[in-house]
C-alpha cells in the first residue's frame, strides 16, 4: 500500500511559451501590439491609455475612475442604450478599467466580430458623450461606493493606513477612487475636458489578441483609430513621499468593534525596481502565499486569524508595502508582535533555500493559469506598454523567476523592508487594543475618532 504521511511529489513543470508580441504603429503613429495565432475564437481589441488616477486634478480626486466608468454612458452618435444594443447585436462584451497609472477600454467578441466591435471601441474611447443626467448617475453609483468603503472595517484600516504612511498631499495617500466629498465636486464638463486632455493616440496604444490575421487586424484598427489626433497633456509624475521615517502607532477607534483590523508596513517600491522578480518570490515567502511565515506562524500555530496576508503595490511611482489582518481585539498586541518578529527574522536572517524554492515553483506554475483568455494575455501587454518593459518581457518571465536565489531575496528584504520605518494602524476598541500595543514597544501610539480618522491630514 501507498502511505499517506508523506504528500505527494510534484510533477515536473510543464512547458509553456508566451505567445510572440508584434509591435506596429498605425498612420497616425499610436502603438499597436498584436498577438495572433491564439488557439480560441474569441478576440480582444484593448485600448491602453495612460490617463490613470495620477493624472487626476487636485480637488478631483477620483475623476479619471468616474470618467472610466462612465465611458459605457454613451457616445455623441449613440445613447448608453443604443451602445449597449450595438454590443449586444455582435455578441461582443465591454469593460473599462482604471488604476493609478492607466485607464484600459476593451472590447471581446467572436474573431469574426471584430469589423464591427472596433469602430465601438474607438467611438467610445474618442468620443465619450457624457450626457449630464446620464453621467449624475455613474457619479451616483461611485459616490455609493465610496460610502461603502466608508463603513468597511478593513477599507477603513487600509485608507487609515496610506493617510499615515504618505506625507499629505501625496498622490497615494488617498483611495485610488477619490473620497465622498472630491466625487461630490465632479461633473460632467469635468470628465470631458479630462478626456480631452488625457485621452489621444500619443499616450495610448491598441493591444489585440486572438485568432487574428495580422494584416486584417490593421486594417480594421487603422479604420477606427488611425485618423485620431490631438495633443495630451503629459503624464504627471506621482508625488510619494514619507510622512515620518520612525515607527508609529495608530489606532482608529471603533467603540463596538470586537476585532481589529490590523495594518503594518511603509512606503516600498515603483515597479521599474531592478530586482523586481527577487522581491515577488519575496513576498511570497513573507505572506504572499498560503504556506508563508506570516500565514503559518498567525494562523497555523497561534490561531490568530483566518488569513494574513502582506504586499508590495508598485507603481510608476512607490506604492505601499503592507501586511494586513483581522484578528479579535484580546490578541492585536500578540498578532502585531508576530508580525514584526517576522518581518525582523526574514530581514535579519533571510530566507532558507526550499522557501525560495518552493515560491519560485509556485510562481512559475501557475504563470500559464494566469493567461487563459484573450483578456487576460491582453492586460499583461497593457502592463508592458504602461511600465515600459521590454518586449520578451513575459516570455522570459518564467525563466527569471526561476533564477532568484535565496541571496536575491535576501538582499531585497535588506534593501526594500525597513523594521525601522514601519507604521501601524489598527482600527479597533481602543480601550481594549492601546494598552496592548503601549506595551510592544513599536513606536507612540496615537487613538484617531473613526470620523476623524477619515479626514486626518
Amino acid at each position: 500500500m501507498t502511505g499517506r504521511s508523506a504528500p505527494p511529489t510534484a510533477s515536473p513543470i510543464r512547458p509553456f511559451e508566451f505567445p510572440a508580441v508584434a509591435e506596429e504603429r498605425l498612420g497616425n503613429g499610436m502603438e499597436v501590439r498584436l498577438v495572433s495565432g491564439v488557439p480560441l475564437p474569441v478576440v480582444t481589441a484593448m485600448v491602453v491609455l495612460r490617463a490613470g488616477e495620477t493624472a487626476s486634478p487636485a480637488g478631483r480626486e477620483g475623476l479619471a475612475v468616474l470618467a472610466g466608468d462612465a465611458l459605457e454612458g454613451g457616445t455623441t452618435r449613440l445613447s448608453s442604450r443604443e451602445l449597449a444594443r450595438a454590443l449586444e447585436d455582435i455578441g461582443a462584451s465591454f469593460g473599462a478599467a482604471t488604476g493609478w497609472d492607466s485607464t484600459t477600454v476593451a472590447v471581446s467578441c467572436l474573431a469574426e466580430h471584430l469589423p464591427d466591435a472596433m469602430p465601438i471601441l474607438a467611438e467610445m474611447v474618442r468620443s465619450p458623450a457624457f450626457e449630464d443626467e446620464e453621467f449624475a448617475r455613474y457619479r451616483d453609483q461611485r459616490m455609493a461606493t465610496a460610502a461603502q468603503r466608508r463603513m468597511d472595517p478593513a477599507a477603513l484600516a487600509a485608507d487609515a493606513h496610506a493617510r499615515f504612511v504618505f506625507a499629505e498631499g501625496g498622490t497615494y495617500a488617498r483611495p485610488v477612487g477619490g473620497t465622498e466629498a472630491s466625487i461630490g465636486r465632479i461633473d460632467a464638463g469635468d470628465a470631458r475636458d479630462f478626456v480631452a486632455g488625457r485621452y489621444g493616440p500619443s499616450e495610448g496604444a491598441l493591444v489585440m489578441v486572438g485568432g487574428l490575421d495580422v494584416r486584417a487586424a490593421l486594417a480594421v484598427a487603422e479604420a477606427g483609430l488611425g485618423d485620431w489626433h490631438g495633443e495630451v497633456d503629459p503624464v504627471p509624475e506621482p508625488v510619494a513621499s514619507p510622512r515620518r521615517r520612525e515607527r508609529v502607532v495608530h489606532v482608529v477607534h471603533r467603540a463596538e468593534s470586537v476585532q481589529s483590523r490590523i495594518r503594518v508596513g511603509h512606503i516600498g517600491v515603483p515597479r521599474s525596481v531592478e530586482d523586481y522578480f527577487a522581491l515577488i518570490v519575496l513576498n511570497l515567502v513573507l505572506g504572499g502565499s498560503f504556506s508563508s511565515r506570516l500565514n503559518l506562524n498567525l494562523r497555523e500555530r497561534q490561531g490568530f486569524t483566518y488569513g494574513v496576508r502582506s504586499s508590495f503595490a508598485p507603481r510608476r511611482g512607490p506604492g505601499p508595502f503592507a501586511v494586513s489582518t483581522a484578528v479579535e481585539n484580546a490578541v492585536t498586541g500578540a498578532a502585531v508582535g508576530e508580525i514584526f518578529r517576522e518581518i525582523e527574522g526574514l530581514v535579519d536572517d533571510g530566507p532558507t533555500r526550499d522557501e525560495v524554492e518552493a515560491a519560485t515553483s509556485y510562481l512559475a506554475g501557475v504563470f500559464p493559469l494566469r493567461l487563459e483568455t484573450t483578456g487576460q494575455i491582453a492586460s499583461r501587454i497593457a502592463g508592458m506598454v504602461v511600465y515600459d518593459l521590454p518586449g520578451d518581457y513575459y516570455r522570459s518571465y518564467r525563466d527569471r523567476v526561476r533564477e532568484v536565489t535565496a541571496a536575491h531575496v535576501a538582499r531585497a528584504a535588506r534593501r526594500h523592508i525597513r523594521p525601522a520605518e514601519l507604521c501601524t494602524v489598527v482600527a479597533g476598541n481602543a480601550d481594549d487594543v492601546v494598552p496592548q500595543l503601549e506595551g510592544l514597544d513599536i513606536g507612540p501610539v496615537s487613538v484617531h475618532e473613526e470620523a476623524l480618522a477619515r479626514s486626518a491630514p
